[in-house]
C-alpha cells in the first residue's frame, strides 16, 4: 500500500525538503501541498491524504487547530495528522495530542524520524520526537514500576538501549553512545517494544522510568 501524504507548511523550501524525503520512500507519495492551515483543510477533505504532516505557526488557520478540524475527538471520519514543528514548547505538545495528532516531530528530528512518523500514523500508533519523551511522561504522571513483566526477559544491551530512550536520546545519538549501527539501535528497539508489549518509543521510556534501578 501506498502511504498518501498531504504537506502543510508556510514554508515552501521546507515543503520542497519534505516531498524530497518523503517521495524517496517506496511505500509513500505526497499527493499535494499547501502553504497555509485554510487551503490543507480544504485540500484534506478533498484529497483523503492517509497522513497530514502540519507546521503549527501558519497563515490563516494554525496547525492545532488544523488537527483539531481534521482530527479532533468531534470529527466523524478523522484524518490522520503529524504535527512537525520547530517550537518545542510543551504548550505545543500537549495541545496536539489533545487535538487528535498522532504524531508530534520537531523540524531537527532528521529524515528518517520523518518517516517513521508517517508509517506509525498509519498504523494507529502515536511517535514524538525523543526529545520530548521524557519531558512529556514526567508532565502527566510520574511513572509508578508496572507489576506486569515484560513478555520475554531484556538483554543487558535492549536495557541499555531502554535506558538511553527514557532519558530522551534519539536513535543516532543511542548508535553513537554504544558505538552501534543505527539499523542495529532500530532493531534492538523494535525488540524491546515487542517484550514490553509498548506501542511506541514513549511506552519504552515509561517502562525504563518505573524500572530506573535495575537499569542502573
Amino acid at each position: 500500500m501506498t502511504i498518501r501524504i498531504l504537506l502543510a507548511d508556510d514554508h515552501e523550501d521546507i515543503r520542497s525538503a519534505y516531498r524530497i524525503i518523503l517521495d524517496a520512500q517506496p511505500d509513500m507519495q505526497v499527493v499535494g501541498d499547501a502553504p497555509d492551515g485554510r487551503t490543507a483543510l480544504r485540500l484534506a477533505r478533498r484529497l483523503r491524504p492517509d497522513v497530514v504532516l502540519a507546521d503549527i505557526r501558519m497563515p490563516h488557520l494554525d496547525g492545532l487547530d488544523l488537527t483539531r478540524r481534521l482530527a479532533g475527538p468531534d470529527v466523524a471520519d478523522p484524518v490522520r495528522v503529524v504535527v512537525v514543528t520547530t517550537f518545542d514548547l510543551d504548550e505545543y505538545v500537549h495541545t496536539a495530542l489533545r487535538n487528535g495528532a498522532a504524531g508530534f516531530l520537531l523540524k531537527r528530528s532528521g529524515p528518517a524520524l520523518l518517516a517513521e512518523a508517517v508509517r506509525a500514523a498509519v498504523a494507529g500508533d502515536t511517535l514524538i520526537s525523543p526529545q520530548l519523551t521524557l519531558r512529556l511522561l514526567r508532565h502527566y504522571a510520574p511513572p509508578e514500576r508496572s507489576q506486569q513483566p515484560p513478555l520475554e526477559a531484556l538483554s543487558p544491551r535492549e536495557r541499555q538501549v531502554a535506558a538511553l530512550v527514557a532519558d530522551g536520546a534519539t536513535n543516532a545519538e543511542i548508535a553513537a553512545e554504544l558505538f552501534l549501527s543505527p539499523g542495529t539501535v532500530k532493531n534492538h528497539l523494535a525488540n524491546v517494544q515487542r517484550k514490553l508489549g509498548a506501542r511506541n518509543r514513549v511506552g519504552v521510556a515509561a517502562w525504563a522510568l518505573a524500572h530506573r534501578s535495575p537499569l542502573g
